[in-house]
């Protein structure tokens, strides 16, 4: 008979007992789950800019964005089995704030190189910035902040398999 485990090797087994996508199902649902929700943000950011100041609007958006991103990494991408929690929210959100402040060093550094770079240039550092941020967040998600599967500490469980023995029989002295 053959093991579930030959016939699914991008999966992991969680400590909970669900199926953990493996590092390339994690990193694909990463950029679906992200991609998603950050496309849905900026027609959102387009949206309430026309109501109030395009900057508290912005972070408006990225507050629910990141929240919303951290339960989709919790529940889908990462396969805890469950919410993510207040920590992992929290450890998300500092490593969200991270990846922000590497595009925005990095299109400073462009500005300061070049005095007036082409919307091109700008847009091709901005993305260039955006992706190495985004596989460092995903490796600080998976390694980290989810890093246990179901647990909630990120603790990993190690299975061990007891193998009956041999032993003399119990005998009680009177």
């Amino acid at each position: 008979m053959r093991s579930q485990r030959a016939a699914e090797p991008e999966m992991e087994t969680a400590a909970a007992g669900g199926a953990v996508p493996g590092p390339f199902g994690s990193f694909v649902r990463f950029v679906v789950c992200g991609g998603g929700v950050g496309v849905l943000s900026s027609g959102a950011v387009a949206l309430l800019a026309g109501s109030m100041p395009f900057v508290v609007a912005n972070a408006v958006i990225t507050v629910v964005s990141t929240l919303l991103c951290t339960e989709l990494h919790a529940m889908f991408t990462f396969g805890t089995g469950g919410r993510a929690g207040w920590r992992r929210h929290w450890q998300s959100a500092g490593s969200a704030a991270v990846a922000y402040a590497m595009t925005s060093l990095a299109v400073l550094v462009l500005h300061a190189v070049q005095a007036s770079p082409s919307a091109l240039a700008d847009q091709a550092v901005y993305l260039g910035a955006s992706g190495a941020a985004g596989v460092g967040r995903f490796l600080v998600l998976r390694l980290v902040v989810f890093a246990g599967g179901g647990t909630e500490r990120g603790l990993t469980v190690v299975p061990v398999r007891i193998t009956p023995t041999r032993h003399a029989p119990l005998t009680l002295g009177v």
